[in-house]
């Protein structure tokens, strides 16, 4: 094997250690792919290049989730060890992987002690490549026990491969049988199709026959009334004419009397003789004549009487007479009226007739079309049959002749390496490693306790897939780069970042810690860590623009600015301090505080205040010590729109938030809101002025997003101490007296709601944590933040307005059973029916979550979540016959139901006896069911409804309530909280 190996390049023993580490890193993706770790660790515990900490670091450490990354830390590990790492590592590389050690080098690989460096004794290396290569030798026979195996198997193979040509050829004739078929299908369909549009063309011909014979019809109508009408109005004017004639031929001449003109032709007669008579006679006569003036006068006054009465009669007459032409004309009229109407029915009777025929012909033609369309149907039916089975024959042969497909060929099988077939053989393929992006001490991971201990240390990496040449340098580069502001804020220039001169040195001299250092640190960070790293609240206005970072000394930084702003619209600078570093870098009010970073107990702490409380942010800026960064962003207008508000007394802070009450707290004399379990309240202020515990809050409406009664109310820690005090005393009042205890439980309002924050651990409302103002506290814990203990007083909801109307789940169960189906007989209600699915879409359903609940189990019997939806989109209520795990499944669909739990006590339970009994259930079921269940109501991240035991007298009394609380609670806001269980 001596003779055989022939040197190629410069040997390594001459190659100094940048070059022998620089061919190592030119290969480094290579070797992290193709290299076991678990082979090259004994020889290099040999070499002593790796200790057994660094072996039980590189086989056990969970953050080296597989083998490339391990292979690539153990590389930094020896890189640690210089010359004697990279010649050690090349050693074994020779002797357990030779081809890669020649693609690695360009050197063949030689088992003579010659050519080993002396890191191993003579006596042990001989030993070492005895067990090599007995190992080898053992790997080899197995490697060709295999080989025989494999061709075994692909002679068994070709057998089956000449048995699958042979039905691939019968399959070939049944596809060409399905084609002949198929085609045969195609002509048949394209006949039916052309009779199909040959009936519809003779229907369309026929109907547009009948159309023009109803519309001739109508005109021949519409001539009739016209010529109807003619005809009246001709006799109309007919019968008027002759009126007329009559009326004009009809006139009376007036003469006066006969004895009045004799009279008058008389007077001239006796005038003459009056005149030739004496005196005497004159005036005998002049007597007479005045005696006949007077009587003539009377007379002429009764005849003028007598002709007024004689005309007013005549035009009485004529009155009469008209009226009487009137009628005549009015009856001759009605007369041609009903002749013609009369005329009209007659018509109208027979076009009635002609429309019953033609009915009847349609409804002929109707039933003659539809038989002939299912007779085409059917036909349809047998054929598409026909060509399902021949598809299932065809589908049936080829996955019999996918196998085939599916098979490597000989040619690809790669019998070079024993190792890595076997390997292909046992193991399925992975897919291919991504680089993940290197830590960097700055970025928010890095405040992460379990993360620290990795970033401390040097330049380990973690990379799933190895960098490239120069990874050392970019490493080096990344470490201490800023990706947070690098990545938000591009257009920042140099100018803007000011450093002062002794904070560049500390941190390029960050000194690679031990495990118990690290161990220590991460306590210590645990325990002075904020506890805002996670935020469940309504980010607030995110604008991006140019962010200055600024370094400054920031002991007492609260004595050196005042802020102002909140959650909603960003903390801002308010005043800087003359004279102080803040005011002596530059800093100037109206800029907003995006982050602060310094170092506390040799740790590196970033807070990111962009969208945190004026509290948290008083609290955050009050731990700053020593040197610390401050980025800002400058917000000019948003913070003069501010001030205006609060001078305005728009707003009283920047703060905006809503949260659930999960304790009840009395009123004070000193302001503070009277608040009960399950309250809303939205929070405007976390620093009200005189105050350093409180909040200002005011309640909600229910129905719409209007603030009612304010006031102030126990910031998160103080309530969380009075929530505590709150269940010890009602846990001593219960062990005095348990009768009291059950006395306090009936009759009065829920006092308490006890919410952990379950698996995060910490408050997620990244709220601010009081200092320590006892006396017994040590100095350097003063600014510490006090531990956050899970119960939490007040949780954060969120307001949503459903547009349709809510479903409706009832509890307890074993009541909503009997109660479900009477709910859903009123009108407005509806019971969810479960669906039957066949094993296909029950996988698929079941994979999309949107399964409910089983009904029964191996029958694919569910409600599911498409049922609901349903019943919703009628514009109804959907009654749910489901328990409490449903609520949440609903919630992911953004559907909120309208839980009602209705409170069961011995009494309440009687009155149900017999409907229980009909549904199989007895009252101490009933009682069991609805203890177990109330206490998981106030784990649904929603509110509820309680109907009082004593409330209703028997079931139709409790149906009418519950269909009254439905209708309050469709018009309320819903408020859901994030699901911390």
């Amino acid at each position: 094997m001596a003779g055989e190996c022939v040197p190629e390049g410069r040997d390594l023993k001459e190659m100094g250690e940048e070059e022998l580490w620089e061919l190592i890193n030119d290969n480094r993706h290579r070797i992290s792919l193709g290299v076991r770790p678990c082979i090259l660790i004994p020889y290099l515990r040999q070499a002593r290049v790796l200790t057994e900490m660094d072996e039980d670091e590189i086989v056990s450490c969970h953050n080296l989730t597989n083998r490339s990354m391990r292979t690539s830390y153990m590389l930094d590990l020896l890189r640690t060890q210089g010359r004697n790492g990279a010649v050690a590592l090349l050693e074994s590389l020779m002797i357990h992987y030779p081809t890669l050690y020649t693609q690695v080098t360009g050197r063949k690989p030689s088992t003579e002690p010659s050519r080993f460096s002396g890191l191993i004794k003579y006596s042990e290396l001989t030993e070492y490549l005895i067990r090599a290569v007995t190992g080898m030798q053992k790997e080899l026979q197995e490697a060709r026990c295999e080989a025989n195996r494999m061709s075994t198997r692909c002679a068994s193979l070709e057998s089956d491969i000449r048995q699958l040509m042979g039905q691939e050829e019968k399959s070939r004739r049944l596809q060409s049988e399905n084609e002949r078929m198929r085609r045969h299908l195609c002509s048949l369909q394209h006949e039916v199709t052309k009779l199909k549009d040959e009936k519809c063309d003779v229907y369309m011909r026929y109907t547009a026959a009948i159309e023009e014979k109803s519309a001739v019809g109508m005109r021949l109508h519409d001539l009739n009334l016209q010529v109807y009408q003619l005809q009246t109005e001709l006799q109309k004017t007919q019968t008027e004419n002759e009126f007329q004639k009559r009326r004009s031929l009809r006139c009376v001449p007036h003469t006066e009397g006969p004895p009045l003109q004799q009279e008058v032709r008389s007077l001239p007669c006796q005038q003459v003789k009056v005149e030739k008579l004496d005196p005497a006679h004159q005036d005998i006569l002049a007597q007479d004549l005045a005696e006949a003036l007077d009587s003539q006068v009377e007379l002429a006054e009764h005849l003028r009487c007598y002709r007024e009465e004689n005309e007013k009669l005549l035009t009485e007459k004529q009155g009469l007479l008209d009226q009487k032409e009137c009628l005549s004309l009015q009856v001759q009229q009605l007369t041609l009226d009903c002749n013609m109407h009369q005329q009209k029915n007659t018509v109208i009777q027979n076009q009635m007739r002609e429309l019953q025929a033609e009915r009847d012909q349609a409804y002929l033609s109707r039933d003659e079309a539809q038989a002939m369309i299912a007779r085409v149907l059917a036909e349809k039916d047998t054929l598409r049959c026909q060509l399902m089975e021949v598809q299932e024959r065809v589908f049936s042969l080829q996955t019999k002749h996918s196998p085939i497909e599916q098979l490597p060929s000989c040619d690809d099988m790669d019998w070079e390496s024993p190792r890595s077939s076997c390997e292909d053989s046992e193991f399925p393929s992975r897919p291919r490693l991504r680089r993940m992006d290197a830590l960097n001490p700055m970025s928010p991971s890095s405040c992460h306790p379990e993360s620290e201990d990795v970033v401390a240390s040097s330049v380990r990496s973690r990379n799933a897939e190895p960098p490239g040449p120069e990874s050392l340098r970019r490493r080096e580069e990344v470490l201490y780069a800023d990706s947070s502001l690098e990545t938000a804020d591009t257009d920042s220039l140099l100018e803007d970042f000011v450093f002062l001169p002794d904070m560049g040195s500390k941190d390029k001299q960050t000194p690679r810690l031990s495990s118990s250092n690290d161990s220590s640190t991460d306590s210590e960070s645990r325990t002075s860590a904020p506890p805002f790293l996670m935020r469940s609240r309504q980010k607030a206005i995110r604008i991006n623009g140019r962010v200055l970072s600024i370094s400054l000394q920031g002991e007492a930084l609260l004595s050196q600015l005042a802020v102002v702003g909140g959650n909603k619209t960003g903390v801002f600078v308010h005043q800087v301090t003359e004279g102080s570093a803040a005011h002596t870098v530059g800093i100037s009010p109206g800029a907003q505080i995006v982050e602060v970073q310094y170092e506390q107990n040799q740790k590196a702490l970033r807070m990111v205040l962009e969208d945190s409380t004026l509290e948290e942010a008083m609290w955050a800026l009050g731990q700053v010590t020593g040197i610390c960064h401050l980025s800002l962003r400058p917000r000019q207008d948003d913070y003069e729109a501010l001030l205006h508000q609060l001078q305005s007394n728009v707003t009283s802070s920047g703060d905006s938030f809503y949260v659930r009450v999960n304790m009840s707290v009395p009123a004070s004399p000193n302001g503070t809101l009277a608040v009960s379990c399950n309250d809303i309240l939205h929070v405007t202020n976390t620093r009200p002025a005189g105050t350093e515990d409180s909040w200002h809050a005011s309640q909600v409406h229910p129905c719409q997003l209007l603030d009612l009664q304010s006031g102030t109310v126990p910031n998160y820690y103080r309530a969380q101490r009075l929530l505590i005090r709150a269940i010890e005393d009602m846990s001593f009042q219960k062990k005095k007296s348990q009768k009291f205890w059950r006395s306090v439980a009936q009759n009065k309002e829920k006092a308490v709601r006890i919410v952990s924050t379950g698996r995060q651990g910490r408050n997620p409302l990244w709220v601010s944590v009081e200092e320590e103002k006892t006396k017994s506290t040590d100095a350097g814990d003063t600014s510490a933040a006090k531990c956050c203990v899970s119960l939490m007083p007040y949780t954060l909801v969120t307001p949503h307005y459903p547009p349709i109307c809510r479903p409706v789940l009832l509890l307890p169960t074993v009541l909503g059973r009997t109660l479900n189906k009477k709910l859903a007989g009123w009108q407005g209600f509806e019971l969810c029916e479960p669906e039957v699915l066949s094993s296909t879409e029950h996988a698929a359903i079941l994979q999309r979550s949107e399964i409910l609940e089983e009904c029964e189990q191996g029958r694919n019997c569910c409600y599911t979540l498409e049922g609901v939806v349903k019943v919703m989109k009628k514009g109804i209520h959907c009654v749910l016959p489901l328990g409490l795990d449903c609520v949440r499944r609903l919630h992911r669909a953004e559907i909120f139901p309208i839980i009602i739990f209705i409170g069961q006590s011995a009494r309440s339970a009687r009155k149900l006896r017999s409907k229980l009994q009909r549904q199989g259930q007895s009252e101490e079921q009933l009682l069991v069911c609805s203890r177990s269940e109330e206490p998981l109501l106030d784990k649904l991240p929603c509110l509820y409804h309680s109907v009082a035991p004593d409330s209703w007298c028997d079931q139709a009394s409790l149906l009418t309530r519950l269909r009254t609380i439905v209708w309050e609670e469709q018009k309320k806001i819903v408020w859901v909280e994030p699901d911390l269980w």
